[in-house]
């Protein structure tokens, strides 16, 4: 039981790693980031491309990733996102188009093969990472036995996670953020630089979904629409845990990790995903500010 508990927690702390920059961003600036599950996709490609090209290991593709994707983020805030503040269906259909570019740019190796150019990883073929020999096989817990990757992924999620919380409740960007979650016009008015702090947001957000990219590449096959489903579920914790709550983000996270565990483990994974869906659902009726919501969605 402890076991499957365990893998609950590392599916919850995948889910948690996708869902904080969605909670941030969507708090903060109103956006829907249909390209947010494109971040998680590129944070794998780096860790594949980061194996090919520079030999390198999970750990510096951790960096790596965290930089190119809050890059990536900043690039798509400037120029698309930043024009269509206020307008959430106009965002909506943007990232998703940027989405759909971003997919495409993989699988033609960023257009390349037009020109018989091909590069080693990129194209619309599957990709395995190697984990690290001291990450492989299980260690023992109370009489369960427990995959090490998986652990690595939970303290890599707890440290990101309390990052973030120090980051939003200890520093002066954090509590510009905080201020323009709770109003932005009086954020504004009382001198918060709001477009810069939200370009900041959206890149900080997207750099913690390219870091789950790169935790999820060392279990799953990594190919060009990996983040699409990603996308799905991270919003499914904002929405049960509320807009702009980092604790909400967590808590739900780690809810729905469980029972996605639990029964999956007792049935199928088809079924389990229902049941999160219909939990969800349930959570919308009942307490449709989320549960521990600053504000409404």
């Amino acid at each position: 039981m402890l076991d499957v508990l365990f893998i609950g927690l590392s599916l919850g702390s995948v889910l948690l790693l996708v869902a904080l920059g969605l909670a941030i961003t969507y708090g903060a600036m109103g956006v829907i980031n249909m390209a947010h599950g494109e971040m998680v996709m590129i944070g794998a490609y780096v860790t594949v491309l980061s194996g090919i090209w520079l030999g390198a290991n999970i750990f510096v593709a951790i960096p790596l990733a965290f930089i190119v994707t809050a890059l990536l983020g900043l690039l798509i805030e400037r120029v698309v996102v930043r024009k269509l503040y206020g307008r959430l269906l106009d965002t909506l259909l943007a990232t998703w188009g940027i989405a759909i570019l971003i997919q495409q740019a993989v699988r033609l190796e960023f257009g390349l093969s037009f020109l018989g150019i091909h590069i080693q990883g990129l194209g619309p073929g599957l990709q395995n990472v190697a984990v690290p020999a001291f990450l492989q096989g299980t260690f023992m817990i109370g009489g369960a036995e427990i995959n090490r990757y998986r652990a690595f992924i939970i303290v890599v999620t707890t440290i990101l996670a309390l990052l973030t919380w120090l980051i939003m409740y200890r520093t002066a960007i954090g509590t510009q953020v905080r201020a323009i979650i709770r109003n932005p016009k009086m954020a504004a008015a009382c001198g918060i630089n709001v477009q810069r702090v939200n370009a900041l947001t959206f890149a900080f957000g997207s750099g913690l979904a390219g870091i789950a990219g790169v935790m999820m590449s060392g279990f799953k096959t990594v190919f060009p629409d990996m983040g699409t489903s990603m996308v799905v579920d991270g919003f499914l914790v904002v929405v049960m845990g509320g807009v702009g709550s980092l604790l909400g983000s967590v808590l739900s996270a780690g809810i729905l990790g469980e029972i996605n565990g639990l029964v999956a483990a007792a049935t199928n994974d088809i079924l389990a995903r229902a049941v999160v869906f219909g939990i969800v659902i349930a959570i919308i009726i009942l307490k449709p500010k989320g549960l521990f919501a600053l504000k409404g969605r």
